[in-house]
């Protein structure tokens, strides 16, 4: 694992901290949780300064043990009923048009907590029918049915992760299935195809260019709309280590290749995370409809 300073462009901006910490006591005094901070995300003071967060719903402890993931998994905390309203005064108080909301893997739910899920969306599309909605998903353990009940509630991006290239799946993600994230993808769009389905992939873990090429052409082939290129930063020395740093340079050629495989919006750079920025992915794909 590389040990030495982090490179210039992996440095963050650290300003704004009050505005960040007045987001900070809203989230807290609604019982809700950000994933910028349980993930410990590189942007968070920026997101946090514009008022804007990616919301993680269903508790803070996973069912699962991604070794690169910082989310911890301990007891699992029952599902709060109050969350979805909840969830909607927040994005009124910090004014959203656009909203991401993600969650732990709860396998030990029947429906993964996808039932959950929609009535979040649902809360939210109640008092405020034209803000934008994005939801980051588990794989639900590749169920259709419960896959459905999200997009039932009709959110605008459905985003679920590939993480990383199939070669590293047993060490990275030894509880996921590659091909079942795919899946996910294109049973999307099966169910509904106005539907804007979005992934993305850490680099910086031992891959090759050519192994990252191969995961995108993968993802355009079960119809995957939006792409995000982020560096992998281990949370901790018990985390999968990181091999890399990936030059800004490599970014480029990363999103220039994506970009030619009909990739309608890609954000690819070191800081770059999931939900980073995710209101320009919508608008550039909307504008491109009209």
């Amino acid at each position: 694992m590389k040990s030495e300073r982090k490179p210039r462009w992996l440095r963050v901006n650290m300003e704004d901290l009050q505005k960040e910490e007045a987001v900070k006591r809203m989230l807290k005094d609604l019982s809700l949780n950000t994933v910028c901070q349980e993930a410990n995300c590189p942007n968070r003071i920026e997101c946090f300064s514009n008022k804007t967060a990616t919301f993680m719903i269903l508790g803070t402890q996973c069912s699962r043990n991604c070794r690169f993931c910082n989310v911890t998994h301990e007891a699992l905390e029952p599902v709060d009923p109050k969350e979805p309203g909840n969830m909607a005064k927040a994005t009124q108080e910090l004014g959203l048009k656009h909203v991401v909301v993600t969650s732990v893997t709860r396998d030990d739910l029947p429906d993964g907590g996808a039932g959950h899920f929609a009535k979040v969306i649902n809360a939210i599309r109640a008092v405020d029918k034209e803000i934008a909605i994005e939801v980051l998903i588990p794989d639900f353990q590749g169920d259709f049915k419960a896959l459905k009940k999200v997009t039932d509630a009709q959110p605008d991006i459905i985003n679920h992760n590939i993480e990383t290239i199939p070669r590293m799946y047993d060490k990275v993600r030894p509880q996921a299935d590659y091909y079942q994230s795919l899946e996910v993808l294109v049973n999307v769009k099966k169910l509904n195809p106005s539907i804007f389905t979005k992934s993305g992939i850490m680099v910086g873990l031992g891959e090759f260019p050519e192994e990252v090429h191969q995961v995108m052409m993968d993802l355009r082939q079960y119809q995957c709309d939006f792409l995000t290129v982020g560096q992998y930063l281990a949370p901790s020395k018990a985390h999968y280590p990181m091999e890399e740093y990936i030059t800004p340079k490599a970014f480029q050629a990363y999103k220039e290749k994506a970009e030619s495989l009909g990739f309608s919006f890609v954000a690819s750079d070191p800081l770059v995370r999931s939900s980073y920025k995710a209101a320009d992915m919508l608008g550039t794909k909307t504008q491109s409809k009209q």
